[in-house]
């Protein structure tokens, strides 16, 4: 199957090289570019993207209400957001990733680090490693702490409660940055296994992919981030 990419970046030149590197590939095409956030939400669903490449910081809609749009649409499930940032450490990344977002890329990385990143997204998966950028994300996280009223931290408790004592272990896994071989080999279980209690952890939770596993194992104080 062919993954189907939104760019969404004012800089028209900047879309014109994604361009080109994203249809030298058999295995994926652009199907159409934006310029401002709510474009991109709109080519989102009349072209039947796969995945976004979503700026952060755009003219009028930026890519953090854009991605919001998204994850808030039932129609546009299946569509999953890569933000692309100019510095690798961004204030907004979390916010992001809360917002339905796969994950975040910098926009100096390698050609191959691009096309994998597309790949990864669109398999559901989620793109945080290296273990620096999980780092990262268990910092703002553990400053912005969790939703500090008691009824948000009710609903993590609800949500987390509803998970069965191996989608919890698993979850933590995932949140630890391990694959499915990883996890199962550690749990002694098949990698397919391993992949059922995360979709049923996706379901319970009403997660979109393991990125938002992730957030919520650090929202819900499943798993606490390190204090180096």
């Amino acid at each position: 199957m062919t993954i189907r990419v939104l760019l969404a970046d004012d800089q028209a030149l900047l879309r014109s090289a994604f361009r080109v590197l994203v249809d030298s590939e058999p295995d994926m095409e652009v199907v159409a570019e934006a310029a401002d956030g709510a474009e991109a939400v709109a080519l989102a669903r009349s072209e039947r993207a796969d995945v976004v490449l979503m700026d952060i910081r755009m003219p009028g809609t930026d890519g953090l209400a854009a991605t919001r749009m998204i994850s808030a649409d039932p129609g546009l499930a299946g569509v999953h957001v890569v933000m692309l940032t100019t510095f690798e450490v961004d204030e907004y990344v979390v916010q992001s990733l809360r917002a339905g977002a796969s994950g975040f890329l910098g926009k100096g990385a390698e050609p191959m680090e691009l096309l994998n990143a597309i790949r990864i997204a669109a398999a559901g998966e989620a793109l945080l490693s290296p273990a620096a950028t999980k780092g990262l994300i268990a910092s703002f996280l553990a400053q912005g702490g969790t939703d500090g009223d008691r009824e948000g931290q009710a609903v993590h408790a609800e949500l987390l409660a509803a998970l069965t004592v191996r989608e919890r272990e698993v979850l933590g896994l995932v949140a630890g940055g391990h694959s499915n071989d990883e996890i199962a080999e550690r749990l002694a279980v098949s990698p397919l296994t391993v992949k059922t209690h995360v979709n049923r952890a996706m379901a319970k939770l009403g997660a979109r992919d393991r990125a938002q596993l992730v957030v919520f194992a650090y929202e819900s104080g499943l798993v606490r981030p390190r204090v180096e």
